[in-house]
């Protein structure tokens, strides 16, 4: 990139403010609108304006202007969207680099098609990590706006991390599609470090998935983050706890129940996907009643007790003769074969 190029910036938080520093490392001018004072940024050159300033940010950049909205999701995209239709030009670039729902960048670029400016909805991924070093974009809208924003996109990306999908809305539900595909390989990946961790071996967890990070064939960027996730090094080294004292909460921001949604209109199958958002919900325990109810009818056909019943566990930890696969399990079988206690 010439050192005379510039990006504009509309939210330099996490995901923004990494884009923002990566362009500057390869010199390209940023100028970003913020409502916090952005010192780091603006000691390595930026320009930081405050919220809503929008004319100042178009006056810095020369036309045609290309701005990366780093925002969440909602109507808080289209307020911001509206002041800035406002007073940008015609010919100018506004990137949505956020998680917006597909159909509402369709109708967002609709909207400002009307004002002659070009909005492109960017699918971003790799989080803030990967946008200070080089992030993956998967870009939907009109040509003739996508290549005026291609170099300096291009410039942010990872080799080979830049798709111009198609049209408005293709960018959006590209992502939406990925951050599905990623939220079933999550809970697949979890689901693995529980039989680790129930199984009857005292394995050395860290080290099981620095070994699957070397040549496996699930290796992947998930399995090397669960691995320095274990060890708390890196970005984990001074935030992450032990894994034992992680809250068993997930917390999401609802994206890929949107694709649920739409696999249910389409009726397209997707299973895997479906289960790993249950699988989030039961994490939060809102559940009041199933278990009751499970536990009414249960009691109604076989007379099962309710709630925890010593002499029911009993039964079910011992019942199999050759011994349970829980670890815990496991080791109260060997203890009380040891001692030569072998009722069941």
């Amino acid at each position: 990139m010439a050192r005379d190029s510039a990006l504009g910036f509309v939210g330099l938080g996490r995901m923004g403010g990494n884009l923002a520093a990566q362009a500057i490392d390869r010199d390209i001018a940023v100028v970003g609108v913020d409502p916090d004072q952005k010192p780091d940024l603006e000691d390595q050159g930026a320009t930081v304006y405050g919220a809503g300033e929008y004319e100042a940010l178009r006056d810095d950049l020369d036309p045609p202007r290309v701005v990366f909205i780093a925002l969440p999701a909602g109507s808080l995209i289209d307020t911001e969207l509206e002041s800035m239709a406002a007073v940008f030009e015609a010919g100018d670039v506004l990137i949505d680099g956020g998680n917006s729902f597909w159909r509402d960048s369709i109708d967002r670029e609709r909207r400002l098609r009307e004002e002659d400016i070009y909005y492109l909805d960017c699918g971003s991924s790799g989080g803030p990590f990967r946008a200070r070093e080089g992030a993956c974009f998967m870009v939907g809208g009109r040509t003739e706006g996508y290549e005026i924003a291609e170099p300096l996109l291009d410039a942010l990306s990872v080799d080979g991390g830049l798709i111009h999908t198609g049209p408005p809305g293709s960018g959006h539900f590209t992502k939406l599609v990925h951050n599905g595909i990623e939220f079933g390989m999550l809970q697949s990946i979890a689901e693995g470090v529980e039989l680790l961790e129930s199984g009857q071996f005292d394995l050395d967890l860290q080290a099981v998935f620095e070994n699957w990070s070397n040549g496996s064939v699930i290796e992947s960027w998930l399995v090397e983050l669960m691995a320095m996730g274990l060890a708390r090094k890196g970005q984990f080294a001074e935030t992450t706890p032990p894994l034992e004292e992680i809250p068993n909460y997930v917390e999401d921001t609802g994206e890929v129940n949107w694709l649920i949604e739409e696999a249910i209109k389409g009726e397209v199958p997707a299973p895997v996907i479906t289960q790993s958002i249950i699988e989030l919900f039961k994490s939060r325990g809102h559940q009041q009643y199933t278990y009751r109810a499970i536990a009414l009818m249960r009691h109604g056909f076989g007379g099962h007790p309710f709630g925890q019943h010593e002499a029911t566990a009993t039964e079910r930890q011992h019942g199999r003769v050759s011994g349970s696969s829980r670890r815990e399990l496991y080791e109260t079988d060997q203890k009380e074969s040891l001692s030569g206690d072998d009722s069941v």
